[in-house]
């Protein structure tokens, strides 16, 4: 998530003849059974209050956990769900942010998508407007900065941090699961960021290191567009490099804002990812944050509308299925996940873990005929 915790394209090239996605994803009883592994030791691990590893994160994991498991078929008055929701209902904060140690952004905007997924008979319609509210004011907008700023638009941690293509892409998420329409000021403005940190120079990414950009990072996307002489990201010519979950995230933001998937933008983060396909690591970042990719990659795969992926070597993937086996292979004895050397995103945390992969295996089922 952060350094704490890290919480049917219209190409001719992706074009998937119906026979091959009628066949695919993998067999719901499969992914159940991981699943129930799972959830039976998230309801161990939880703390008396509710919350999970909230001592050292605040409502972020818990907003997580409780999300994976209403995504993973746990009604609201599930036990262990319950109980979250009540830990997550206290720490609603009087101006609308849902946050505890820092991180506002990112466990307000986590938040919003579990309240919405628990929101039955406009329970939390309140909580969410505020929270949705609260969000908006964390942005770069007008009353901080000027449209050629290339923080304009983005999402920081907290409301005068530095903006990042993570935390922006966890705010179009919130907007999006909020019902935010995709003209709203707020959703435009992110765009225009996001855009930004797309190593694709041009009309929509004015800035230095575009213009810098290698083949093999062409179309992806980076983390932050600009600080490039400070950026761990660097490149020996300049540039920026691009990384996997990024340019999954900037994907999905794009399709989140509205932008026509035969826009240039769309192509040419589809063009890098059939280029650096893999489920073996997070490109750019190795093992860190590996399931935070998973998640990202399938929210995606799932937004783009397409059940079978063909990569830059030609080879066809039924990515629910490859995702299935990757997450089944990793899933612990006792049900548990754990990234156990990963300590930027904080995924050594099985909680945390388990929660993004209970959230990446809602994903996974075949797609409904």
């Amino acid at each position: 998530m952060s350094s704490t915790t890290r919480v049917a394209f219209l190409l001719p090239l992706l074009v998937v003849p119906v026979a091959h996605a009628a066949d695919a994803g993998s067999n719901a009883t499969d992914v159940q059974a991981v699943v129930d592994k799972a959830v039976a030791y998230l309801g161990k691990s939880q703390s008396a209050d509710g919350s999970f590893s909230a001592k050292r994160t605040g409502p972020g994991v818990s907003a997580l956990v409780a999300a994976g498991l209403l995504r993973s078929g746990r009604g609201p008055d599930d036990p262990v769900v319950a109980k979250t929701m009540a830990y997550l209902e206290k720490s609603v904060k009087p101006d609308g942010g849902v946050y505890d140690r820092g991180l506002a952004n990112y466990t307000t905007a986590v938040a919003i998508m579990t309240f919405k997924e628990a929101n039955t008979n406009g329970k939390y319609d309140t909580i969410l407007k505020n929270a949705v509210r609260f969000i908006k004011g964390l942005q770069y907008a007008d009353a901080k900065t000027e449209p050629s700023d290339p923080k304009y638009g983005g999402v920081g941690y907290g409301a005068n941090d530095r903006p990042d293509l993570s935390n922006t892409q966890y705010f179009l998420d919130a907007l999006q699961a909020a019902g935010v329409p995709k003209d709203d000021p707020a959703v435009q403005r992110a765009l225009k960021f996001v855009s930004r940190c797309q190593n694709l120079p041009g009309e929509t990414n004015d800035q230095p290191f575009a213009k810098k950009t290698t083949e093999d990072d062409k179309g992806g996307m980076t983390y932050v567009p600009f600080d490039v002489d400070e950026n761990r990201h660097k490149t020996p010519e300049g540039g920026l490099r691009s990384l996997g979950a990024m340019t999954y995230g900037g994907l999905k933001s794009f399709l989140y804002a509205g932008v026509s998937k035969d826009d240039p933008r769309v192509q040419g983060a589809i063009r890098w990812i059939r280029s650096h396909y893999t489920l073996n690591e997070n490109p750019g970042m190795g093992q860190a944050g590996l399931y935070y990719y998973y998640h990202t990659f399938a929210k995606a795969m799932t937004a783009a509308g397409m059940d079978e992926f063909e990569d830059a070597k030609g080879m066809k993937h039924d990515w629910r299925r490859e995702l299935f086996e990757n997450l089944r292979k990793h899933q612990r004895p006792d049900g548990s996940f754990v990234n156990a050397g990963d300590r930027t995103f904080g995924e050594a945390d099985p909680n945390l873990a388990t929660a993004f992969a209970l959230l990446t295996l809602s994903y996974c089922k075949s797609p409904a005929k």
